[in-house]
């Protein structure tokens, strides 16, 4: 257990060991439940309202009411309370109480806060592409559920060969998304992403680079492309809200360099990001 990790629960903080959850909880007996992860830097959280958004169209996606945005702003004011100049803070949000099956209850939901401090991103990263593939056409596709067994597996995969991140196809053989991060590659002057169609979640780091590449008349799209298109792109980046824009290194067993429009779009990044704190 991590000693710097901040919990608070329901209203209250509590020490990361203290059992806070209940045992018939939905988000522990099926995954019923949904979560934001966003950066901290200084003690406000970064894309905050980008962020809140999307937990509730994950809510609705599962078909459950909007989050109490009150309730989670002071679970983070709660954890944010001490000094943080540079972390990550996840909210979850369950559908609470329910009986040991797929059927919910009406307990209402469970709020959970957390934060921890963190260090600056590697400047890179390699990724190894995983045998597994993401359903676009799951009743989950695009949300950001707390299921998370597939990407924990994806995950240790990658790194077991030395990567640092997993990337998905989907069942239709596309390039899709990574176990926490959006991918982009470069091909023929221009930057591409899957879009959103392939089953990859809407992330608020992708967005953000989307819409201030494409502001700073970077070229970049959005286009459907086989996975096989990792064996030949001129360069990779990653994108995420703790990651920011990060150089991909190596695709499995191929070294790669990082180029000129993954500088640029990371230098894009991070110059209109540094003017707002709720782009």
């Amino acid at each position: 257990m991590d000693s710097d990790i901040r919990v608070w629960v329901d209203g209250r903080r509590v020490d990361p060991g203290t059992k806070s959850i209940s045992a018939i909880d939905h988000g522990v007996t099926v995954g019923d439940g949904v979560f934001e992860t966003a950066k901290v830097v200084d003690n406000e959280v970064f894309a905050h309202t980008r962020h809140a958004n999307r937990l509730d169209r994950s809510l609705a996606g599962l078909g459950l009411p909007p989050a109490d945005r009150s309730v989670v702003d002071a679970g983070i004011a709660a954890v944010l309370a001490d000094p943080m100049p540079l972390g990550r803070v996840r909210w979850t949000v369950t559908a609470g109480l329910g009986p040991l099956g797929s059927d919910r209850g009406d307990g209402g939901f469970t709020y959970v806060v957390t934060a921890v401090p963190t260090d600056p991103p590697v400047p890179s990263t390699g990724i190894v592409v995983v045998p597994w593939t993401r359903n676009e056409k799951a009743a989950t596709a695009g949300l950001k559920t707390t299921s998370y067994a597939d990407n924990v597996l994806a995950l240790a995969y990658a790194k077991e060969r030395g990567g640092g991140e997993a990337i998905f196809a989907n069942t239709r053989g596309e390039l899709c998304e990574g176990t926490g991060s959006n991918i982009f590659v470069v091909i023929g002057g221009e930057i591409i992403t899957p879009p959103l169609s392939s089953g990859a979640l809407a992330g608020i780091t992708r967005e953000l680079v989307l819409e201030w590449c494409g502001a700073d008349r970077i070229p970049i799209r959005e286009q459907s492309l086989p996975i096989e298109i990792l064996a030949d792109a001129d360069e990779v980046f990653i994108t995420s809200s703790t990651r920011d824009v990060m150089p991909v290194d190596r695709v499995d067993d191929r070294p790669l360099a990082v180029g000129p429009l993954t500088r640029a779009a990371a230098e894009s990044f991070a110059r209109h990001s540094a003017t707002t704190m709720d782009p």
